[in-house]
């Protein structure tokens, strides 16, 4: 559906005449230089985007991968219409999970179409408060396009500083005393790792071309906004890479433990099992009925016999508690 539709003009949302605003979306709004519209549609249907595209011209490309809600973040020029896909996250951290939707952005000279998939961010106080930033907004439907990459990357950071929780508390029970197994807990941060990086990654180089404005609709004035942009999208790109790394270690001294775990694990059985063994076989040969057996009819044989078994027993288990086998 269509959730909010507006003409800027000099950094300012100029209000339009009463019925105007319900036909926003299926016509195009008389603009005087330097003015432009901006459209808000949520999970539009089939027959919502036709109308836009045909209001505004746009690729059938472009409103294919924008009825979509599986695209890969990407920038992509379709005449004089810029196409921006940026995947938003949110982090669940009851079930360690990150949440994906996405928005698409139509860029023209003089309209802004946002088509916005999922929950997550919601553009409409990001629009709430550009409009507070009148200096900003005056820089067109660029300006627009900064916000809502600054909103995006803003929750990035959010969702990275969540997953730094997560990571430290499984280090902690790695390397804590208790006995614990954190693989499955690794295995499914890892997971969510990677789905931050699949939204983060493909959008460094948009942003480092707007930073340095290799686009022709940004200005000098305006690649500075993307510069923080790109900078910020920098930091949390270097805190995913950090943190898979911290997860990779973090799995291999889990397994490294369980494998001395298990040593420790042989080495009592193995020393519980000689402290039965050697009486055994004391009780063996001694339980061996010939005639010519050494003290066969020795009246302390038989004392002699279990008291031998209890003191090399005593013997071997004190050896054992001195060597840390017990």
């Amino acid at each position: 559906m269509i959730v909010d539709n507006a003409l800027y003009r000099d950094g300012r949302r100029v209000p339009v005449r009463e019925g105007d605003d319900q036909s926003l979306g299926h016509t195009r709004v008389p603009c005087e230089a330097g003015d432009f519209q901006w459209i808000g549609i949520h999970d539009p249907t089939a027959e919502e985007l036709r109308l836009i595209a045909e209001t505004f011209d746009l690729h059938p490309l472009a409103v294919e991968d924008a009825g979509d809600s599986h695209q890969r973040p990407k920038l992509e020029h379709y005449g004089d219409t810029l196409f921006l896909v940026l995947k938003t996250l949110w982090y669940v951290d009851e079930e360690d999970a990150v949440e994906t939707g996405e928005i698409n952005l139509f860029v023209g000279d003089d309209f802004v179409v946002t088509v916005r998939h999922g929950e997550g961010i919601d553009l409409a106080s990001a629009r709430r408060d550009l409009e507070h930033r009148a200096k900003v907004l005056e820089h067109g439907p660029m300006a627009v396009m900064y916000a809502i990459c600054d909103r995006v990357v803003d929750e990035y950071e959010k969702v990275g500083a969540a997953l730094e929780v997560d990571v430290d508390e499984v280090e902690e029970s790695v390397f804590s005393p208790a006995r614990t197994d954190d693989s499955n807990r690794i295995y499914v941060l890892k997971r969510e790792i990677a789905e931050v990086r699949r939204a983060v990654m493909p959008l460094r180089e948009p942003m480092r071309r707007f930073a340095h404005g290799a686009d022709d609709r940004v200005t000098a004035h305006t690649a500075t906004y993307f510069r923080d942009v790109a900078d910020h999208l920098q930091r949390v790109s270097e805190v995913i890479d950090n943190l898979d790394q911290l997860l990779s270690t973090a799995f291999d001294a889990q397994v490294a433990r369980i494998s001395v775990q298990q040593n420790e694990d042989m080495r009592k059985i193995s020393a519980g099992a000689a402290l039965v063994v050697v009486p055994t076989l004391i009780a063996g040969i001694y339980g061996m009925n010939f005639d010519h057996m050494p003290e066969l009819h020795w009246t302390y044989g038989y004392p002699f016999a279990v008291g031998l078994m209890a003191g090399v027993a005593a013997a071997l288990f004190a050896w054992f508690k001195r060597s840390g086998w017990l």
